[in-house]
């Protein structure tokens, strides 16, 4: 694994358990960006029209695509920011609960921001999630 995960007891615990404060990319190992990935499929088809969750879970998992696609696995993610369009905190399980289902049920528990967007590219996407991993 190329990735350290730290929660100093100098910062307030992680919020709902739902990510890490600090990862560390190990010496050596690739910086891999990926791009804001939206609810399209492999096709450029939208899953999930109008369905919050739905578009969640196919968001992470096609950043997990590009992670796997660049060697990566879950373990290598260093950060992913969620930007999600009329955010209210009742999304936030929903959003998490998508991301554990594109995880196979296990959630990486790494640094992360949300984001309150007022629109993203295209009216109908709900979600994009952009991320950076550090692989072996």
């Amino acid at each position: 694994m190329a990735v350290d995960r730290l929660d100093p007891a100098t910062l307030a615990s992680p919020v709902m358990n739902l990510y890490s404060q600090v990862a560390i990319a190990s010496p050596g190992s690739r910086l891999v960006a990926i791009a804001g990935q939206v609810a399209l499929d492999a096709r450029g088809a939208l899953v999930g029209e109008g369905d919050l969750g739905a578009q969640a879970e196919q968001a992470f998992r096609n950043l997990r695509a590009g992670l796997e696609a660049a060697g990566g696995t879950p373990a290598d993610l260093l950060k992913y920011t969620i930007h999600v369009v009329d955010s209210d905190p009742s999304m936030i399980g929903p959003v998490f609960e998508a991301a554990r289902r594109a995880f196979d049920g296990e959630l990486p528990l790494v640094p992360s921001t949300w984001l309150g967007v007022a629109a993203l590219g295209l009216p109908e996407w709900l979600i994009e999630v952009d991320g950076l991993a550090s692989v072996d």
